[in-house]
């Protein structure tokens, strides 16, 4: 039984008057932190706060009068459960569905003014949402620091974390902070960019050799960093590290501000270049170097348009080119992941069906991350288990609730994505079971998705394929009998970092035709089938991209 819907109708309405005495007509709330983060902390669920809707991927866009939530196909089913009736569900990819930034145009018209947190939002997507709103008869796109989100949930807000940063050994990472800074100086210096400033949380992680546990499953830690040819400023609060952290960053040469020093020191840094240029009267200032995924804040900080080169992170290029040492960890991290799942997959048959015992999905879920837990270097869970039974699995990114999740009935599908984090490797696998006699129409869905992985597993490609491209192995024997699936086929895995990790990916999305695929890539392989109301396929190995031959 679905757990009632929360009445939070009074956060809209108390949103609705500070818009109201700040003259704004359209506010947005996107779901990511002042970082781009995918998943956030619970302090910086500000999309979930305000509209109940608590899936990975979306944005809230509230006007005066009107209210909508776009995201995308993993999501649809979710959103329709929690959303209440003061909310439009703008389905994102469907034909005839307006984007959300066509949306948020559309209600600009006549003169409005649109506003949202300039660190909430890319520079790239503030740019490209203010010239729909130019178009639309907007009258602005508002930078407006004041989060008005924090204004309501101030009292009941959850707390920032403060947990401890540690030190993750070389023999872990196989290449130590020095050698990546002097790598991401050279790339600097091809670019003749002065300064490069990092906010991914993850690249900051990655660059230092450091580990937190601020975004539940994701070991990361708030913090951002500055990288000029002379200097590394890493930003973080100080008393967070421990002392091998505090030793390691101070034997790599790596200074530390307070996290809250950022943006005055982005500031003052372009200020002084700026001052430079002008000096020296050179024809034009030298460009700042930030991700495509730095806020537009962090744009607006360096003096916007002609001082900032917003392009792909080469620290994210670098990132999802693993080591030997990193390839050797993912490998043995599987090999005790996929030990814990054989037993717990063994253990679930007995259950159901030697025992005819009664599991819910949490029960199931919960026994799961118990095993996991018993094997060296586990340190948790990569994302919350997706432990779903029947009607449940056709919830792409299902999350079963002590209290209100199902049964697992041992004669309909059972389909279970989980993954792990370990010291070497972060962990991904779906498998999707039946412990009785499966429907004809889920041995047809489950053969077609099988297929499609084999496709894409045994696939040889040259030089410069994209993730783009290799999509279709994976739909193309569903597409034969008119079905698809609404979600991407395959993701990066960090090394002990992120679940999902970026640029690389397989899928249609735009960014996948942009970035060539790589030895030392290591993705995901998840094609699936959902029919809604009665079961969901999905089957999912990690795959590692080798080089098989030179012509």
């Amino acid at each position: 039984m679905a757990a009632p819907k929360p009445d939070i109708s009074h956060r809209l309405a108390h949103l609705r008057s500070l818009m109201e005495e700040r003259n704004v007509d359209v506010y947005i709330v996107p779901s990511e932190d002042s970082h781009s983060s995918e998943y956030v902390a619970d302090c910086d669920a500000r999309r979930e706060f305000i509209s109940g809707f608590t899936g990975s991927a979306g944005w809230a866009i509230v006007t005066r009068t009107a209210a909508a939530l776009a995201t995308d196909g993993r999501y649809f089913n979710q959103a329709c459960h929690e959303l209440d009736d003061s909310w439009k569900l703008l389905k994102q990819g469907l034909q005839d569905v307006p984007t959300w930034q066509e949306w948020a145009a559309e209600q600009s018209s006549g003169g409005k003014v649109v506003a949202v947190d300039p660190e909430l939002i890319t520079g790239l997507v503030a740019k490209k949402l203010s010239d729909q709103i130019r178009k639309a008869g907007g009258a602005e796109l508002l930078p407006l620091s004041e989060n008005l989100i924090d204004i309501i949930w101030a009292r009941d807000r959850p707390p920032r974390p403060r947990r401890t940063v540690t030190v993750l050994p070389d023999e872990y990472t196989g290449k130590s902070v020095r050698n990546k800074v002097t790598e991401l100086r050279h790339e600097l210096a091809k670019k003749n960019c002065p300064g490069f400033f990092i906010s991914m949380l993850d690249e900051v992680a990655w660059l230092f050799n450091l580990r937190g546990s601020d975004i539940t499953y994701n070991p990361v830690f708030f913090s951002y960093a500055i990288v000029t040819p002379q200097t590394v400023v890493l930003y973080v609060d100080e008393s967070r590290l421990n002392e091998s952290a505090k030793s390691y960053l101070s034997d790599n040469d790596v200074q530390t501000k307070p996290y809250e020093t950022f943006f005055p020191d982005a500031q003052r840094i372009a200020s002084e270049m700026l001052e430079k240029s002008l000096s020296s009267e050179c024809l034009a200032p030298e460009t700042f170097f930030m991700s495509n995924k730095g806020s537009w804040a962090l744009r607006r900080a360096l003096g916007g348009d002609g001082t900032v080169d917003e392009t792909r992170s080469p620290i994210g290029d670098a990132k999802a080119i693993k080591n030997e040492v990193e390839i050797r960890g993912m490998r043995e991290c599987h090999i005790r992941d996929g030990a814990a799942l054989i037993e717990f997959f063994a253990w679930l048959e007995d259950q159901l069906v030697a025992k005819k015992a009664t599991l819910d999905e949490v029960q199931a879920a919960t026994k799961l991350e118990d095993l996991r837990s018993k094997h060296q270097h586990f340190v948790g869970l990569s994302f919350p288990t997706i432990s779903s039974s029947g009607p449940n699995a056709a919830v792409i990114h299902y999350s079963p609730e002590p209290g209100s999740c199902a049964v697992i009935d041992s004669q309909s599908v059972y389909l279970c994505d989980s993954g792990a984090q370990f010291l070497d490797g972060t962990t991904d696998t779906t498998r999707t079971l039946h412990f009785g006699t499966p429907t004809p129409a889920e041995r047809k869905a489950y053969t077609l998705v099988l297929k499609g992985v084999i496709a894409l597993e045994t696939a040889v490609f040259p030089k410069g394929t994209t993730g783009f491209a290799l999509d279709c192995l994976a739909r193309q024997y569903l597409w034969q009998d008119g079905l698809d699936y609404r979600h991407g086929t395959g993701h990066g895995v960090g090394s002990y970092l992120n679940v999902h990790e970026g640029p690389i990916g397989i899928g249609t999305r735009v960014q996948y035709a942009e970035v060539p695929l790589s030895p030392g890539n290591v993705l995901s392989n998840e094609p699936g089938y959902y029919e809604d109301g009665h079961f969901g396929i999905r089957i999912e190995n990690i795959m590692l991209l080798c080089l098989t031959a030179k012509t």
